[in-house]
């Protein structure tokens, strides 16, 4: 049990559940007084299916506009340019509808539109560097609502990942007002997420959950919150994985995640596998959501040492009490069908010397809890993964 340490609650109002996501979005728009709401969603939603069009005729004359080129890798020229959109339209309330990208712009946007940023340059002050706890941002004026068709869990975070394409490098900005006010669960919304998302998504989730549980700053509410989340997205997520149109199996995932990313809200800082993982996608263009699955059980074995016993509460999580919790992991994943190694996702040795020149002044890498002393201990690692 932990001695010491600091909870924090963050800046959200409420998670909405069990309500059809166009009814409860129009609640919550009248909830807040918004008058003008601006649409970031999938494109994939918007197009082939009636769900975004649904949300538009319960707004009614409170939509002033939709945006749905997001890319995958947020990107601060995308925030700006989405921001100057918003701002020509007034919006007083932006909805995010989709995964992990559409809610990291949508929390990057609302700043941009605080601080009228028109290009990438106007980014430069307020990314966050080591010893810097937050973004320099003002409040926001405008704040976002979040409703998620992945398991990622980043809705429940107040920082967003933006990559700077000037220089392929993905960095992380954060104030406490970045976080959503409010967040929609609706299952039925996530049944065209395609299946690699979606399982590669819930990893994602479960790897805040591991990284808080395993972090020397985690706290004991924290820390029995995530393991029950564990818990629940993967049984979630394997029963989905054997009936992909179940509702309630979905439904069941995606409290998983609510529960695993608590860490997330808590302000616990991650480790090296997000810290990794964000040069993996920044830098190399792997897909966010396949890289928990490559790194995170060669980064629980360099770390057993630091976190023994938490690794036995994950596994007794993972449904494999008594195995290594790395090996339980990694069952699980090979169990998805998603790729398990550095050189599944097109990464090998000759790129290993820059993701560790970067990762090594990545603040979740120096956060982790099994220190890394040098370039060559990232190496180390990364040979493990491949």
């Amino acid at each position: 049990m932990r001695k010491t340490g600091i909870h924090h609650f963050p800046a959200i109002d409420r998670v909405v559940y069990g309500k059809a996501a166009a009814d409860a979005l129009k609640d919550e728009a009248v909830r807040l007084g918004a008058k003008r709401v601006f649409l970031l969603v999938s494109r994939t939603l918007n197009t082939t299916t009636e769900e975004i069009e649904k949300i538009r005729r319960a707004l009614g004359e409170l939509h002033v506009a939709t945006f749905d080129g997001i890319a995958q890798h947020t990107t601060r020229k995308q925030a700006a340019e989405v921001a100057s959109q918003a701002n020509d339209a007034k919006a007083d309330l932006i909805v995010a509808v989709g995964g992990g990208s559409a809610v990291d712009l949508a929390k990057i946007v609302i700043m941009a539109m605080e601080h009228d940023i028109r290009d990438e340059a106007g980014f430069d002050p307020f990314a966050m560097g080591p010893g810097v706890p937050f973004s320099p941002f003002r409040p926001p004026a405008v704040r976002q609502i979040a409703v998620p068709s992945t398991l990622n869990g980043g809705e429940y975070n107040a920082g967003a990942l933006v990559t700077d394409e000037r220089h392929k490098l993905k960095q992380i900005f954060f104030h406490p007002l970045m976080m959503p006010v409010a967040i929609i669960l609706d299952p039925a919304l996530t049944l065209q997420t395609p299946v690699k998302l979606w399982m590669g998504s819930g990893t994602r989730s479960m790897d805040h959950g591991i990284e808080a549980l395993c972090s020397p700053a985690g706290t004991p509410l924290s820390d029995e919150v995530v393991l029950a989340g564990i818990r629940i997205l993967r049984e979630g997520m394997l029963q989905t994985s054997q009936h992909p149109e179940d509702l309630e199996a979905r439904r069941l995932s995606q409290y998983g995640s609510w529960l695993a990313s608590y860490g997330l809200q808590a302000r616990i800082p991650m480790g090296a596998s997000h810290g990794i993982g964000h040069v993996l996608g920044g830098t190399f263009d792997v897909p966010h959501y396949y890289c928990t699955p490559v790194m995170m059980p060669s980064i629980l074995r360099y770390n057993k040492p630091f976190t023994e016993e938490a690794q036995k509460r994950l596994a007794t999580a993972l449904g494999a009490p008594g195995l290594e919790a790395a090996d339980a992991f990694a069952a699980f994943t090979n169990k998805l069908g998603l790729p398990g190694r550095l050189a599944d996702v097109g990464i090998g040795e000759d790129h290993f010397a820059k993701i560790s020149k970067i990762a090594i002044n990545h603040r979740f890498v120096q956060a982790n809890p099994r220190p890394f002393k040098s370039e060559s201990d990232i190496i180390d690692l990364l040979r493990m993964a491949a």
